[in-house]
């Protein structure tokens, strides 16, 4: 039997600031926690988790099989998917490889019992709604619901399935599922932020899903799980038994553990009550100079000290620099962690002072989509006004487009793949986007592709950031890179 043909592959991601060399001690541990994870995937839960070595060299590792599909699907995802993870990122040292099936990730971090935002995946149906009532908020409201039963599911496998019928022909299918080693509060915290994504990937479409190594959601207009496979609703409790007086009826074990589940489901309605609003009021940028706490300690966990910025790239060094550009000089840096970063060191001709300067970061990073390139934070000291991004390891499209070598590599589906994807990355910014944002300066040197060759749109928030004189849809002068760009256009379709 071919496995393949019974699993369906998504995407993975490999962590690049950390690695190791072949034939180590690391990955003989690595061989063998991988082997240990194959051999447990008949694990009734679907989930299991387990280390190998220690100190340095130590390796953690967990897979997740989806809540509703049998032990033998599980095992042939997870078998897969040790084989295809190695494969894809061969010297890593943290990876993740989601399939429809399953995920599976490893580490040389501990991380067991916490709750992992990042990576995270987005997958939409492109098929748009066509009925009004198949709304945001009918399906906010079931994947709520959802996430409730998931966080509280009685099994332990924090998992649940929902079917809502909308109209006599058409119905909703929602899904929720956590990694079972995280706390009951701890998932449905998950699930909440989950949620919270879905406007910005998914709005309007007939079905998505948003993936984090500790929870996944997905709703569609079509049955995609097996209903079947699940065991049957609990029975209703048997009639409550009349007392003699005086004595009581409940145990206190029975009270507490009553208390303590309904204290949880309201502190998760309350949760899920106090985001969605938080994302209503995003969606209209009601951000201000002076806004709540929340906002504050969002803005304050962007920024970043010099110190630590220098440090990353040896003081600005000529070594560490990665290229300029009209808004200025970029850099290649290394956290103290061993992460990989792009600083861009701001040339000093913008007119905004540092608060505004704060809100209009605050406000592009929460950007988040696969086509753009993500910004992590920025540092803001003295006449410094710095951004830091996220490391895209293969340079910009002009790298390849211009080089006779390098061209080779881009054929025909590729391009037609880096095309879709950059108008992806560019709809998002126009229609989806908290913001709306229009690029001005869209050229092959601003498209960086990552270590997939899939296109991350760059410099896309630095007009706004840099306080542009811009309303609505109008400007008052002329901006972008002077260049013929029928000439990019043309060699990256040819």
């Amino acid at each position: 039997m071919n496995i393949q043909a019974q699993v369906t592959y998504r995407y993975h991601f490999c962590t690049n600031s950390t690695t190791f060399t072949r034939n180590s001690t690391f990955q003989e541990n690595l061989d063998v926690l991988l082997s240990s994870l194959s051999s447990n995937s008949t694990h009734l839960s679907g989930f299991y988790n387990t280390s190998a070595g220690q100190d340095s060299d130590n390796v953690y590792g967990l897979f997740l099989c989806r809540g509703d599909l049998s032990t033998d699907v599980c095992k042939d995802c997870v078998t897969l998917a040790t084989q295809a993870i190695i494969q894809r990122c061969p010297t890593q040292r943290e990876a993740i490889i989601f399939y429809d099936e399953c995920l599976l990730r490893y580490s040389n971090q501990f991380i067991f019992s916490r709750m992992a935002q990042e990576p995270v995946l987005y997958l939409l149906n492109s098929q748009n709604i066509t009925d009004s009532r198949l709304s945001s908020p009918i399906v906010d409201t079931t994947m709520d619901d959802t996430a409730l039963q998931a966080a509280n599911a009685s099994d332990g496998k924090k998992f649940a399935i929902k079917k809502v019928n909308i109209t006599q022909s058409q119905s909703l299918y929602t899904l929720a599922q956590c990694t079972p080693d995280i706390s009951v509060s701890v998932c449905g915290q998950c699930l909440q932020l989950a949620i919270s994504r879905l406007p910005g990937c998914c709005s309007g479409k007939q079905g998505g899903r948003v993936l984090f190594p500790s929870c996944n959601i997905r709703y569609e207009i079509y049955e995609f799980y097996n209903a079947t496979a699940l065991p049957p609703p609990s029975p209703p409790p048997p009639p409550a038994v009349t007392r003699p007086q005086g004595k009581s009826g409940v145990s206190r074990a029975t009270i507490i553990a009553i208390v303590a589940s309904v204290t949880a489901s309201i502190l998760l309605i309350f949760m899920g009550y106090y985001l969605r609003c938080r994302r209503e009021r995003k969606k209209y940028g009601t951000i201000r100079e002076n806004s709540a706490d929340s906002d504050i300690t969002t803005v304050e966990s962007l920024q970043f000290d010099l110190g630590t910025i220098e440090a990353a790239t040896n003081n600005f060094s000529n070594d560490n620099k990665l290229g300029e550009g009209g808004f200025g000089e970029v850099y290649k840096g290394i956290m103290s962690n061993g992460q990989a970063i792009a600083v861009k060191r701001l040339s000093r001709n913008s007119l905004q002072g540092a608060e505004e300067f704060k809100n209009e970061v605050l406000l592009v990073a929460k950007l988040q989509h696969r086509n753009l390139v993500r910004l992590l934070g920025f540092c803001l000291e003295g006449e410094e006004k710095i951004l830091v991004y996220e490391f895209v390891p293969n340079k910009s499209l002009d790298y390849f487009l211009f080089d006779p070598e390098k061209r080779r590599q881009l054929n025909w589906p590729r391009r037609y793949k880096i095309i879709e994807e950059i108008a992806r990355g560019i709809l998002y910014l126009h229609e989806d986007s908290r913001l709306r944002i229009i690029h001005r300066d869209l050229k092959a040197s601003n498209i960086l592709l990552n270590e997939d060759m899939h296109p991350k749109v760059s410099d896309f928030g630095m007009a706004k950031i840099f306080g542009v004189d811009q309303t609505q849809g109008n400007t008052s002068r002329i901006v972008g890179t002077y260049q013929i760009r029928l000439i990019q256009l043309w060699r990256l379709a040819s």
